[in-house]
Protein backbone atom coordinates (compact mmCIF):
# COMPACT_ATOMS: atom_id res chain seq x y z
CA UNK A 1 0.00 0.00 0.00
CA UNK A 2 2.86 2.38 0.79
CA UNK A 3 4.21 1.82 -2.73
CA UNK A 4 0.86 2.85 -4.20
CA UNK A 5 0.80 6.01 -2.08
CA UNK A 6 4.31 6.92 -3.20
CA UNK A 7 3.37 6.43 -6.86
CA UNK A 8 0.33 8.72 -6.52
CA UNK A 9 2.41 11.34 -4.69
CA UNK A 10 4.97 11.29 -7.52
CA UNK A 11 2.25 11.71 -10.11
CA UNK A 12 0.75 14.66 -8.21
CA UNK A 13 4.18 16.27 -8.03
CA UNK A 14 4.76 15.68 -11.76
CA UNK A 15 1.38 17.10 -12.81
CA UNK A 16 1.90 20.14 -10.56
CA UNK A 17 5.26 20.85 -12.19
CA UNK A 18 3.75 20.47 -15.66
CA UNK A 19 0.93 22.84 -14.74
CA UNK A 20 3.44 25.48 -13.62
CA UNK A 21 5.14 25.20 -17.03
CA UNK A 22 1.87 25.47 -18.98
CA UNK A 23 0.81 28.52 -16.97
CA UNK A 24 4.16 30.20 -17.61
CA UNK A 25 3.94 29.41 -21.35
CA UNK A 26 0.42 30.83 -21.44
CA UNK A 27 1.65 34.11 -19.92
CA UNK A 28 4.57 34.33 -22.35
CA UNK A 29 2.30 33.64 -25.33
CA UNK A 30 -0.18 36.24 -24.11
CA UNK A 31 2.57 38.88 -24.00
CA UNK A 32 3.82 37.92 -27.47
CA UNK A 33 0.27 37.83 -28.79
CA UNK A 34 -0.33 41.41 -27.70
CA UNK A 35 2.67 42.64 -29.72
CA UNK A 36 1.80 40.46 -32.72
CA UNK A 37 -1.84 41.58 -32.58
CA UNK A 38 -0.81 45.24 -32.52
CA UNK A 39 1.42 44.66 -35.56
CA UNK A 40 -1.28 42.95 -37.64
CA UNK A 41 -3.94 45.48 -36.57
CA UNK A 42 -1.77 48.32 -37.86
CA UNK A 43 -0.74 46.45 -41.00
CA UNK A 44 -4.05 44.94 -42.14
CA UNK A 45 -5.91 48.10 -43.35
CA UNK A 46 -2.83 49.32 -45.22
CA UNK A 47 -2.25 45.95 -46.89
CA UNK A 48 -5.94 45.51 -47.71
CA UNK A 49 -6.15 48.92 -49.37
CA UNK A 50 -2.98 48.31 -51.40
CA UNK A 51 -4.28 44.93 -52.55
CA UNK A 52 -7.63 46.46 -53.50
CA UNK A 53 -5.90 49.23 -55.44
CA UNK A 54 -3.66 46.77 -57.27
CA UNK A 55 -6.57 44.52 -58.21
CA UNK A 56 -8.55 47.53 -59.46
CA UNK A 57 -5.64 48.68 -61.62
CA UNK A 58 -5.19 45.20 -63.08
CA UNK A 59 -8.95 44.89 -63.73
CA UNK A 60 -9.19 48.26 -65.46
CA UNK A 61 -5.97 47.92 -67.44
CA UNK A 62 -6.37 48.37 -71.18
CA UNK A 63 -5.57 45.56 -73.55
CA UNK A 64 -2.33 47.10 -74.79
CA UNK A 65 -0.91 47.45 -71.27
CA UNK A 66 1.44 44.57 -70.47
CA UNK A 67 1.22 43.23 -66.90
CA UNK A 68 3.51 40.18 -66.65
CA UNK A 69 2.61 39.48 -63.01
CA UNK A 70 -1.09 39.30 -63.95
CA UNK A 71 -0.61 36.99 -66.95
CA UNK A 72 -3.00 34.05 -66.92
CA UNK A 73 -1.57 30.66 -67.92
CA UNK A 74 -2.77 27.06 -67.63
CA UNK A 75 -1.86 25.78 -64.16
CA UNK A 76 0.71 23.14 -65.08
CA UNK A 77 3.34 24.14 -62.49
CA UNK A 78 2.21 25.48 -59.11
CA UNK A 79 4.17 27.02 -56.25
CA UNK A 80 2.52 26.68 -52.85
CA UNK A 81 3.73 28.80 -49.90
CA UNK A 82 2.48 27.27 -46.61
CA UNK A 83 3.20 29.44 -43.54
CA UNK A 84 3.61 27.40 -40.34
CA UNK A 85 5.41 27.98 -37.05
CA UNK A 86 8.90 26.94 -35.94
CA UNK A 87 7.68 25.38 -32.69
CA UNK A 88 4.88 23.13 -31.53
CA UNK A 89 2.66 23.16 -28.42
CA UNK A 90 0.11 25.32 -30.25
CA UNK A 91 -2.72 22.83 -30.63
CA UNK A 92 -3.75 21.90 -34.17
CA UNK A 93 -2.41 25.13 -35.70
CA UNK A 94 0.33 23.59 -37.86
CA UNK A 95 -1.75 20.52 -38.69
CA UNK A 96 -4.56 22.73 -40.00
CA UNK A 97 -2.21 24.74 -42.24
CA UNK A 98 -0.78 21.53 -43.68
CA UNK A 99 -4.28 20.09 -44.12
CA UNK A 100 -5.41 23.14 -46.14
CA UNK A 101 -2.27 22.91 -48.27
CA UNK A 102 -2.84 19.24 -49.06
CA UNK A 103 -6.54 19.84 -49.74
CA UNK A 104 -5.66 22.67 -52.14
CA UNK A 105 -3.25 20.39 -54.00
CA UNK A 106 -5.77 17.53 -54.21
CA UNK A 107 -8.81 19.61 -55.22
CA UNK A 108 -7.45 22.51 -57.29
CA UNK A 109 -4.24 21.10 -58.80
CA UNK A 110 -4.53 17.29 -58.96
CA UNK A 111 -2.57 17.05 -62.23
CA UNK A 112 -0.14 19.91 -61.74
CA UNK A 113 3.53 19.75 -60.83
CA UNK A 114 3.65 21.04 -57.23
CA UNK A 115 6.57 22.85 -55.60
CA UNK A 116 6.50 23.85 -51.93
CA UNK A 117 8.16 26.99 -50.57
CA UNK A 118 7.63 26.55 -46.80
CA UNK A 119 7.91 29.46 -44.39
CA UNK A 120 8.34 27.93 -40.92
CA UNK A 121 10.17 24.85 -39.66
CA UNK A 122 7.12 22.66 -39.06
CA UNK A 123 5.95 22.96 -42.65
CA UNK A 124 9.49 22.43 -43.94
CA UNK A 125 9.88 19.24 -41.87
CA UNK A 126 6.52 17.81 -42.95
CA UNK A 127 6.82 18.40 -46.70
CA UNK A 128 10.45 17.26 -46.74
CA UNK A 129 9.63 13.99 -44.95
CA UNK A 130 6.71 13.35 -47.32
CA UNK A 131 8.92 13.69 -50.42
CA UNK A 132 7.47 16.89 -51.87
CA UNK A 133 9.61 19.09 -54.09
CA UNK A 134 10.69 21.63 -51.45
CA UNK A 135 12.61 24.91 -51.74
CA UNK A 136 14.65 25.07 -48.53
CA UNK A 137 16.08 28.61 -48.68
CA UNK A 138 13.46 30.58 -46.76
CA UNK A 139 11.89 28.32 -44.11
CA UNK A 140 13.82 29.99 -41.22
CA UNK A 141 12.11 33.37 -41.72
CA UNK A 142 10.62 33.36 -38.18
CA UNK A 143 14.06 33.13 -36.58
CA UNK A 144 14.60 36.76 -37.56
CA UNK A 145 11.21 38.11 -38.51
CA UNK A 146 11.61 41.29 -40.55
CA UNK A 147 10.23 42.77 -43.74
CA UNK A 148 13.63 42.37 -45.47
CA UNK A 149 13.75 38.61 -44.86
CA UNK A 150 10.14 38.12 -45.93
CA UNK A 151 10.72 40.20 -49.05
CA UNK A 152 13.43 37.78 -50.22
CA UNK A 153 10.90 34.93 -50.37
CA UNK A 154 8.33 37.17 -52.08
CA UNK A 155 10.85 38.34 -54.69
CA UNK A 156 11.83 34.73 -55.42
CA UNK A 157 8.18 33.83 -56.10
CA UNK A 158 7.70 36.86 -58.35
CA UNK A 159 10.87 36.22 -60.36
CA UNK A 160 10.05 32.54 -60.75
CA UNK A 161 6.57 33.45 -62.02
CA UNK A 162 8.01 35.98 -64.49
CA UNK A 163 10.48 33.35 -65.73
CA UNK A 164 7.50 30.96 -66.19
CA UNK A 165 8.86 28.40 -63.75
CA UNK A 166 5.41 28.45 -62.16
CA UNK A 167 1.99 29.25 -63.59
CA UNK A 168 0.27 29.76 -60.23
CA UNK A 169 1.45 30.86 -56.79
CA UNK A 170 -0.76 30.47 -53.71
CA UNK A 171 -0.19 31.29 -50.03
CA UNK A 172 -1.61 28.99 -47.34
CA UNK A 173 -1.81 30.62 -43.93
CA UNK A 174 -4.00 31.42 -40.96
CA UNK A 175 -5.94 34.68 -40.89
CA UNK A 176 -5.97 36.00 -37.34
CA UNK A 177 -9.39 36.81 -35.87
CA UNK A 178 -8.79 36.55 -32.12
CA UNK A 179 -6.86 34.41 -29.66
CA UNK A 180 -9.31 31.52 -30.00
CA UNK A 181 -10.31 31.81 -33.68
CA UNK A 182 -8.12 31.52 -36.77
CA UNK A 183 -9.30 31.09 -40.36
CA UNK A 184 -7.08 28.79 -42.41
CA UNK A 185 -7.15 29.82 -46.06
CA UNK A 186 -5.42 29.28 -49.38
CA UNK A 187 -5.09 32.70 -51.03
CA UNK A 188 -4.12 33.30 -54.70
CA UNK A 189 -0.93 35.32 -54.98
CA UNK A 190 0.10 35.16 -58.63
CA UNK A 191 -1.18 35.92 -61.17
CA UNK A 192 -2.68 38.97 -59.48
CA UNK A 193 -6.42 38.30 -59.12
CA UNK A 194 -8.78 40.74 -60.77
CA UNK A 195 -11.73 42.39 -59.06
CA UNK A 196 -15.06 41.02 -60.23
CA UNK A 197 -17.53 43.90 -60.09
CA UNK A 198 -21.19 43.34 -59.42
CA UNK A 199 -23.71 44.12 -62.11
CA UNK A 200 -23.99 47.84 -62.60
CA UNK A 201 -20.83 48.67 -60.64
CA UNK A 202 -18.35 51.02 -62.24
CA UNK A 203 -14.59 50.74 -62.17
CA UNK A 204 -12.91 53.64 -60.44
CA UNK A 205 -11.28 55.93 -62.98
CA UNK A 206 -7.95 57.32 -61.74
CA UNK A 207 -5.69 60.00 -63.14
CA UNK A 208 -2.12 58.69 -63.03
CA UNK A 209 0.98 60.79 -62.60
CA UNK A 210 3.40 59.56 -63.86
CA UNK A 211 1.85 57.16 -66.38
CA UNK A 212 -0.04 54.06 -65.33
CA UNK A 213 2.69 51.82 -66.76
CA UNK A 214 5.45 53.44 -64.72
CA UNK A 215 3.32 53.49 -61.60
CA UNK A 216 2.31 49.84 -61.89
CA UNK A 217 5.88 48.74 -62.61
CA UNK A 218 7.06 50.54 -59.49
CA UNK A 219 4.19 49.70 -57.13
CA UNK A 220 3.32 46.14 -58.11
CA UNK A 221 6.37 44.38 -56.57
CA UNK A 222 6.11 46.48 -53.39
CA UNK A 223 2.43 45.68 -52.94
CA UNK A 224 3.09 41.97 -53.51
CA UNK A 225 5.91 42.04 -50.95
CA UNK A 226 3.57 43.70 -48.48
CA UNK A 227 0.95 41.04 -49.10
CA UNK A 228 3.36 38.26 -48.08
CA UNK A 229 4.50 40.22 -45.03
CA UNK A 230 0.88 40.70 -43.95
CA UNK A 231 0.30 36.93 -44.24
CA UNK A 232 3.41 36.33 -42.11
CA UNK A 233 2.15 38.73 -39.42
CA UNK A 234 -1.26 37.03 -39.51
CA UNK A 235 0.39 33.64 -39.07
CA UNK A 236 2.61 34.91 -36.24
CA UNK A 237 -0.36 36.28 -34.29
CA UNK A 238 -2.37 33.12 -34.97
CA UNK A 239 0.46 30.93 -33.67
CA UNK A 240 0.69 32.82 -30.35
CA UNK A 241 -3.09 32.84 -30.00
CA UNK A 242 -3.28 29.09 -30.65
CA UNK A 243 -0.45 28.41 -28.17
CA UNK A 244 -2.04 30.57 -25.48
CA UNK A 245 -5.36 28.75 -25.91
CA UNK A 246 -3.66 25.33 -25.90
CA UNK A 247 -1.70 26.12 -22.73
CA UNK A 248 -4.86 27.41 -21.02
CA UNK A 249 -6.65 24.15 -21.84
CA UNK A 250 -3.62 22.17 -20.65
CA UNK A 251 -3.68 24.01 -17.31
CA UNK A 252 -7.40 23.28 -16.92
CA UNK A 253 -6.82 19.60 -17.71
CA UNK A 254 -4.01 19.52 -15.15
CA UNK A 255 -6.44 20.86 -12.52
CA UNK A 256 -8.90 18.08 -13.33
CA UNK A 257 -6.16 15.48 -13.18
CA UNK A 258 -4.85 16.83 -9.86
CA UNK A 259 -8.33 16.71 -8.39
CA UNK A 260 -8.71 13.08 -9.46
CA UNK A 261 -5.24 12.11 -8.18
CA UNK A 262 -5.83 13.74 -4.79
CA UNK A 263 -9.08 11.81 -4.39
CA UNK A 264 -7.25 8.59 -5.27
CA UNK A 265 -4.43 9.48 -2.85
CA UNK A 266 -6.86 10.16 0.01
CA UNK A 267 -8.75 6.91 -0.63
CA UNK A 268 -5.51 4.92 -0.69
CA UNK A 269 -4.32 6.66 2.49
CA UNK A 270 -7.61 5.97 4.29
CA UNK A 271 -7.45 2.33 3.16
CA UNK A 272 -3.90 2.05 4.51
CA UNK A 273 -4.92 3.56 7.87
CA UNK A 274 -7.93 1.24 8.10
CA UNK A 275 -5.75 -1.77 7.35
CA UNK A 276 -3.24 -0.77 10.01
CA UNK A 277 -5.99 -0.25 12.62
CA UNK A 278 -7.51 -3.62 11.76
CA UNK A 279 -4.14 -5.30 12.19
CA UNK A 280 -3.58 -3.57 15.56
CA UNK A 281 -7.04 -4.58 16.85
CA UNK A 282 -6.60 -8.12 15.60
CA UNK A 283 -3.19 -8.37 17.28
CA UNK A 284 -4.52 -7.02 20.60
CA UNK A 285 -7.43 -9.46 20.48
CA UNK A 286 -5.07 -12.33 19.78
CA UNK A 287 -2.88 -11.39 22.79
CA UNK A 288 -5.91 -11.16 25.08
CA UNK A 289 -7.12 -14.53 23.88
Amino acid sequence: MSGQLKEVRNRIKSVTSTQQITKAMKMVSAAKLRRAQDAITQMAPYSRKLQEMLSNIVSSASGDMELPLAAERPAERVLLIPITSDRGLCGAYNANVIKVARTTIAEKYPNAEITILPLGKKGYDFFTKNNYNVIDNYWAVFQNLSFENVREAAIYAQQAFLEKKYDRVEIVYSQFRNAAVQNFVSEPYLPIPKVINEAGANNADFIYEPSKEVLVEELMPKILNTQVFKAILDANASEHGARMTAMDKASENANELLRSLKISYNRARQAAITTELTEIVSGAAALQG
